[in-house]
């Protein structure tokens, strides 16, 4: 890194009356303000973890550098991001947080070294962290609560990139009871084998399509008459590069009264078009959601046999 380019990284400092014992702790937290979806380990030297944000972007992180109370330096292993041309921008910067005491205050520093301003990402990336650092980790920090994601959008950019999500809307004259029936009735209106309790807050069920395509689903959310939520928690897709495109993304139905209708909103949250899989996906949804699951609504019969 260039004295040039790191001169130019994003950098952003705020001061809070905790010790720096209490901040150095949680930063460490990384679960507690930037995301809930972290894999492995994020408070010891040496270790790596792994950040996951829907299809938009994953990164592997290692501690490079742990002084307590004082320093901690992550190196990015490896990166990608799904909304830029260079999908690896932030492979092998460092991120780096100094904790100072200055009187009865402590101050921290939050550099991004190598996240300067030519970067495609920059504009995105940067509103990200002044979100997680100066709110969440602050918040964290001076109430012991922070505002971590959990696969959802947070941020405007993320709500911008999560935007790009296949989503499709349709209404029927049937209660938002007879809709949140339907949709968990899941065998009712979707094709394949289907192992596991799918109309359960906790529930988790596997499906699987012959040899093309594989995933387990956990139910996250489950209001009625009015929303259902699936995590998806593993999933082989056979005709992709990446077979596990759909790891980590959510499959959300919204319920809403509208006039004397029912309005079905349905969205994959991560399933987005520069992803291999997009076309295909989507298209088999639009056929599921649109066809079958509203058949299984408005007659009470969906075609979840036929062959797609």
């Amino acid at each position: 890194m260039s004295a040039h380019s790191q001169s130019q990284s994003y950098t952003t400092v705020f001061t809070v009356d905790q010790t720096p014992q209490q901040v150095f702790a949680a930063i460490n937290n990384v679960r507690g303000w930037w995301s809930e979806n972290i894999q492995g380990s994020t408070d010891k030297l040496g270790e790596e973890f792994h950040y996951r944000f829907q299809e938009l972007h994953r990164c592997t992180m290692k501690i490079t550098e742990l002084v307590p109370d004082k320093k901690v330096v992550w190196r990015v292993l490896e990166n990608y991001f799904n909304f830029t041309q260079d999908k690896t921008e932030w492979t092998g910067t460092e991120i780096i947080f100094d904790i100072i005491s200055k009187g009865n205050k402590t101050e921290l520093s939050f550099t991004h070294v190598g996240l300067v301003p030519e970067y495609e990402c920059y504009n995105v990336c940067s509103e990200g962290w002044g979100f997680y650092i100066n709110r969440s980790l602050h918040d964290l920090i001076t109430s012991g609560k922070g505002q971590p994601n959990a696969n959802e959008p947070i941020t405007e950019s993320e709500k911008a990139l999560h935007g790009q999500s296949y989503t499709t809307v349709f209404s029927v004259e049937q209660t938002p009871q007879q809709v949140f029936d339907a949709i968990n009735n899941v065998r009712g209106w979707w094709t394949g084998d289907i192992v596991g309790n799918t109309s359960q807050l906790g529930d988790e069920f596997t499906y699987r399509y012959k040899d093309f395509h594989y995933s387990k689903h956990k139910i996250t959310e489950l209001t009625p008459d009015k929303k259902v939520v699936w995590l998806v928690t593993e999933s082989s897709l056979n005709f992709v590069k990446d077979k596990n495109e759909w790891n980590g993304t959510k499959i959300t139905f919204e319920i809403a009264k509208k006039g004397g209708k029912t309005e079905v909103s349905f969205t994959h949250s991560g399933l987005v078009p520069d992803i291999e899989c997009y076309d295909a996906c989507s298209d088999a949804w639009g056929g599921y959601i649109n066809g079958s699951l509203r058949d299984l609504i408005v007659t009470g019969k969906g075609w979840p046999d036929q062959q797609r």
